[in-house]
């Protein structure tokens, strides 16, 4: 933090200048949108063969709106597709209780 590149800083200026444009974005929900909240997940179980982790993904509905999404590379190989799965659901139910 002291002493910062040059690409570093023109990678903050950068993040600063997309957040300075986009403070009028927000969540839009609409009056006859529904207040049910809506949880998918999903797992891709050995994507990349180069180190055989898997990839989780979740995304969250209120109503219409999308206000949540994630989607990573676990940090450890599945031993089975299932268990993929499984840590992608538990993953998106955290997330939405």
């Amino acid at each position: 933090m002291l002493a910062l590149t040059d690409s570093q800083w023109d990678a903050v200026k950068r993040i600063l200048r997309y957040l300075r444009g986009t403070t009028t974005y927000g969540l839009y929900i609409t009056c006859n949108s529904s207040f049910t909240l809506y949880g998918f997940t999903d797992a891709d179980s050995v994507g990349n063969t180069n180190d055989h982790k898997s990839m989780g993904d979740y995304l969250v509905f209120f109503g219409h709106t999308l206000v949540t999404w994630k989607s990573s590379k676990e940090r450890t190989v599945a031993r089975s597709s299932t268990k993929a799965e499984y840590k992608a659901l538990a993953d998106g139910t955290a997330e939405v209780i």
